[in-house]
């Protein structure tokens, strides 16, 4: 068997999860689109949207339970079969069938391969850099913002280029080949928790820890905060600027700045130091977004960007210093209970968000009508002023949830002074 290269399995991590973030970015610049074109309404978009993030608990659960049994690699080869068959649905929405239905599955198979390479990935570099991986998995989720930003700088410059949202799409294709070539050439560790020895039962025990259960809680708060703010942010502020999408580049380009900076951060701060001052910088960027214009919009675009920069990682590193016995199961609960919470959150706040743009409209307005291509031009105008005033509203019912993680983390703080990480002893393999 060959020897486990460890730089070439990390460099493939990270390319998998580029195909992640470009889903997300790319698909958040092509969001209203789809909607023009195929004649669907918010609470439309919101459930096609909401898909990819209850795609990716489903997988990164059941991932997360099977990893160990039958190994990273083979949930990997599933992911990169499951990124191609999203990708292609995707393009060939309008070709056959329903076109919500083409755009729902495509979502949920793009959500699923994306579920897929965290469950496979996150113990992956955890078991790679036993010594260091709170800092690598920002370094890994990098990647997360970084395809995001390229996702959406892509869209910008294709979309003025006058290139389909369908090329924007396939463009996808090259990077999920290149990481399934990688990924079949190299040969996989054990996990972390294989490797100390860990009984599966003693894992499971683990996870009923008070400690885990509140970072469970925490993670909703954190990846609704991060997330469903990402991926409706052009949606929600293109009435009210006409560089939305930049908003969301900005905000994603501090967030690579920031993850590759991580080690420094985190050793100076420890993980749940950096929790706390990222839940006062979100809440702070989210008041600005939601009470600015113009060019003060990329400033809480920033500030914003900075806040939610090392949730993700940082939530994910904590659990694996701080509670490794809960091993490839406790990682991937943690991201499937963040995806859980957006996707019922993103479908909830469709709704109210068309409610929000309804109360903006004369009494008795269809929605369906005012979207329609068709719309007379008075009609769009109304539909313009009410969502200018809409998304705005939505950002600021969202803002409460930062708020009450500032208490959560500062808590988490003050309980963790002075506790020492448990290790685990690796056996020899």
């Amino acid at each position: 068997m060959q020897a486990v290269n460890r730089n070439q399995l990390f460099v493939a991590s990270c390319l998998a999860l580029l195909v992640t973030s470009l889903s997300f970015g790319i698909r958040a610049g092509i969001l209203g689109r789809l909607g023009v074109q195929f004649n669907l309404d918010k609470a439309e978009l919101g459930t096609i949207a909401a898909t990819a993030f209850w795609g990716f608990p489903l997988a990164v659960v059941i991932g997360g339970m099977v990893v160990d049994v039958i190994g990273m690699k083979r949930l990997l080869v599933l992911a990169f079969i499951f990124h191609l068959v999203g990708i292609l649905l995707t393009i060939f929405a309008g070709s056959f069938g329903n076109p919500f239905w083409a755009l729902f599955i495509s979502t949920l198979c793009i959500g699923i391969a994306n579920g897929t390479v965290e469950a496979a990935c996150n113990p992956l570099v955890a078991s790679l850099y036993t010594d260091n991986k709170t800092t690598k998995l920002n370094h890994f989720h990098l990647w997360f913002p970084g395809g995001i930003v390229i996702g959406t700088l892509l869209v910008y410059f294709l979309d003025k280029a006058g290139i389909g949202w369908q090329i924007q799409m396939a463009l996808m294709i090259i990077p999920t080949l290149i990481y399934g070539y990688l990924f079949l050439r190299q040969s996989f560790p054990v996990t972390e928790r294989v490797a100390s020895g860990i009984s599966t039962g003693e894992m499971y025990k683990s996870l009923v820890n008070p400690l885990f259960i509140f970072m469970i809680i925490c993670m909703f708060g954190t990846a609704i905060t991060e997330l469903f703010t990402g991926q409706w942010i052009e949606l929600l502020l293109k009435n009210v600027t006409e560089n939305a999408l930049l908003i969301l580049t900005v905000t994603t380009g501090v967030m690579v700045i920031g993850r590759g900076f991580a080690g420094p951060v985190v050793h100076k701060l420890s993980p749940q130091g950096v929790l706390l001052g990222s839940a006062i910088l979100a809440t702070i960027g989210l008041y600005l977004l939601g009470h600015s214009s113009g060019n003060m919009l990329f400033f809480g675009a920033l500030v914003f960007g900075a806040g939610v920069c090392y949730f993700w990682p940082c939530m994910l590193g904590f659990v694996s210093e701080y509670l490794p016995k809960t091993g490839a199961v406790g990682i991937n609960l943690m991201g499937g209970a963040g995806m859980f919470a957006v996707s019922l959150y993103t479908m909830f706040m469709g709704g109210v968000y068309d409610k929000l743009i309804l109360k903006q409209l004369p009494p008795g307005a269809d929605l369906k009508v005012y979207n329609a291509t068709e719309a007379t031009a008075p009609m769009k105008e109304a539909l313009a002023a009410a969502n200018k005033a809409a998304g705005p509203e939505v950002i600021n019912t969202t803002l409460v949830i930062p708020i009450i993680l500032i208490v959560a983390f500062a808590g988490l703080f003050l309980y963790m002074r002075n506790k020492p990480k448990p290790t685990l002893t690796l056996a020899a393999h």
